[in-house]
C-alpha cells in the first residue's frame, strides 16, 4: 500500500492540477493523506470536489509551518511506502511506477525534477545537474539540495524518522529526512526527472535557491542536525540496525 502525503496551505490555484497527475497512478487501495494548515480559500472545497475515496483530510491542530504541516500527515499514514508531495507541482506519468522497482533494494528514493514557472516554462531541465547533486552525507551536511516532493520511503524509515527534531527553524522535514537516510538507511538516487516542480511566488519554501543564511545560523544548523542525528542512533538502535 502506498501513502502520499501533500502538506496544504491556500493552495487552490494549483491543487487539482496535482492531485489529477497522481491518482490516475496509483491503486483502488492506496490514500492521499492530505494535512492542511488551516487554509483560507478554497483548497479544501476543490479537494473534497474530487470525491476520491483515497483521500483523507486532516486538520493541523499543532504547530503551524510546512515542517509539522508534513509531520501531521506523516502521523497518519497506513502504507507500507511513503511518498512526499507539494500541493503546486505535477507528478509525471511514470513516478510511482519507477520509484516503486527501486524499493526492492533501498529505503529512500530520491528523484530529480525539471523546475519550471508559473508560466509552465522549463526553468531547469535537471535539478541534479544543476546543483551538481551526488549521494553524499557529507555534501548534504554542506549544502542541501534535496527536494522532499521528490522523496519516497519506507516505512521502517518512517518509524526512525519521527518524530521531527523539535526546533524546524535549524533543521526542516526533508533535509532531516535525506540525513537520516544518507546516514542511517539504504538511499538511491533516480538521475531521472519525475516532476514539474514548480517555483512561483506563492511557495511556501524556497527551495533551495535562497541563500540568505547568516555563517552563524549556518552553523547552529549543521551542529543540531548531527546532534539529533547522534542521538537517534542511541534512541533507535533497534530500527536502524
Amino acid at each position: 500500500m502506498i501513502s502520499i502525503c501533500i502538506a496544504t496551505y491556500n493552495g487552490e490555484k494549483y491543487i487539482m492540477e496535482q492531485l489529477l497527475s497522481i491518482l490516475k497512478q496509483i491503486k483502488d487501495d492506496d490514500e492521499v493523506i492530505i494535512s492542511d494548515d488551516g487554509s483560507k480559500d478554497k483548497t479544501i472545497e476543490i479537494i473534497q470536489s474530487l470525491h476520491d475515496s483515497r483521500i483523507k483530510i486532516y486538520q493541523n491542530i499543532g504547530k503551524h509551518g510546512f515542517t509539522h504541516n508534513f509531520e501531521n500527515a506523516l502521523n497518519h499514514v497506513n502504507g507500507d511506502y511513503i511518498f512526499l508531495s507539494d500541493q503546486d507541482d505535477i507528478w509525471l506519468d511514470n513516478k510511482v511506477e519507477v520509484v516503486m522497482k527501486e524499493f526492492k533494494n533501498c529505503d529512500l528514493v530520491i528523484h530529480d525534477c525539471k523546475t519550471i514557472n508559473d508560466h509552465m516554462e522549463i526553468i531547469q531541465n535537471s535539478r541534479f545537474n544543476a546543483f551538481n547533486i551526488k549521494k553524499s552525507f557529507i555534501q548534504h551536511l554542506i549544502k542541501s539540495r534535496y527536494l522532499g516532493c521528490c522523496m519516497a520511503f519506507n516505512k521502517k524509515m518512517l518509524e526512525t524518522i519521527l518524530p521531527f527534531p523539535k526546533n524546524e527553524k535549524l533543521v526542516e522535514h526533508d533535509i532531516w529526512i535525506a540525513a537520516v537516510g544518507l546516514l542511517y538507511f539504504r538511499t538511491k538516487l533516480i538521475y531521472q526527472p519525475l516532476i514539474l516542480y514548480r517555483r512561483h511566488d506563492k511557495n511556501v519554501s524556497d527551495g533551495g535557491f535562497d541563500k540568505g543564511y547568516s555563517i552563524t545560523n549556518k552553523i547552529c544548523r549543521r551542529i543540531y542536525r548531527v546532534f539529533n542525528l547522534i542521538k537517534i542512533k542511541f534512541c533507535n538502535n533497534n530500527k536502524i540496525s
